[in-house]
């Protein structure tokens, strides 16, 4: 059994037991938490939401909090002497699916 959720903008298809990682989601680790934006649900008995799947939920465990790679911005314009370095580095949360209710 699988299902699509949408999450920190993104839609991601999950499976129970499967980690992944999303946009930073508010938690400690080792706490539940369950999304109720359910667009999808599929196996044996498909259920497709209109956008939302009534009742449906998944819940997962916070493994992790943590902040990606370092990613540089550079900004320049030529002949003009404008150059502008700033680095930035993406939080996330790593999660692990625990149940998919539908």
């Amino acid at each position: 059994m699988y299902a699509i959720i949408e999450t920190g903008g993104k839609q991601i298809k999950v499976e129970k037991g499967q980690s992944i990682y999303i946009e930073k989601l508010a938690g400690n680790e080792g706490e539940t938490v369950t999304f109720d934006k359910v667009l999808f649900v599929g196996g044996d008995d498909v259920k497709v939401g209109s956008p939302l799947v009534d009742g449906a939920t998944v819940t997962a465990k916070v493994e992790k909090q943590g902040r990606a790679k370092k990613l540089v911005v550079f900004k320049y314009k030529p002949k003009k002497n404008y150059r502008r370095k700033q680095g930035h580095r993406q939080p996330y949360t790593k999660v692990t699916i625990d149940s998919i209710n539908a």
